[in-house]
């Protein structure tokens, strides 16, 4: 198993458009004057901000400015949706987050990896879906490919690496379903 790969740029070339990497740059200068530095009540302005990199935002959603978006064109957030503080959004891949659903802070959101198989370990990458009305609670993190279904909550500091059930609680390190969500009534 000792043998040696070669990872030089011409074997391993960026899977990134140059147009994506000047996106990115405008949007991380765009971040650090005006996304970052925003008070905190100023949700509408990162709202227009997001926007205006082609991400779809939802009336009065609320996304708090230390929130690290990699690629906002790949992002979507529903009406009324909360982002907490400092929640990271590596969006390689498009990540929707549903109407009334909410992201706690320290949360990581990651919708690429690498192919450990691949002697390159070229990226790879999937959609995250948070569905409407689901809860990811602090410090989760949620893996590509994963679909939290609509009102399921995912424990804090939970690890995602499959599919939450619409309506479930799960929790853990790999997270595991704890119980059904049951709402009281009104």
């Amino acid at each position: 198993m000792g043998s040696s790969i070669d990872v030089s740029k011409d074997k391993c070339p960026s899977p990134h458009s140059l147009a994506n990497k000047i996106s990115r740059v405008i949007w991380g200068i765009v971040w650090v004057t005006m996304f970052r530095t925003s008070p905190r009540i100023l949700f509408g302005w990162r709202r227009m901000l997001l926007r205006m990199f082609g991400s779809r935002v939802g009336r009065n959603a609320r996304i708090s400015p230390s929130v690290r978006i990699w690629a906002p064109w790949n992002l979507v957030v529903g009406e009324e949706a909360s982002i907490a503080h400092d929640v990271d959004c590596y969006n390689v891949d498009r990540i929707e987050i549903g109407n009334h659903a909410s992201v706690s802070q320290y949360a990581f959101l990651c919708s690429a990896s690498h192919d450990i198989q691949d002697p390159h370990m070229r990226l790879i990458h999937a959609p995250i879906v948070v569905a409407d009305q689901a809860w990811v609670c602090a410090g989760a993190f949620v893996g590509m490919g994963i679909t939290i279904g609509e009102g399921a909550v995912v424990g804090a500091m939970s690890v995602v690496t499959r599919s939450v059930a619409p309506w479930s609680i799960v929790a853990g390190n790999p997270a595991r379903f704890l119980r059904m969500r049951e709402l009281k009534g009104e």
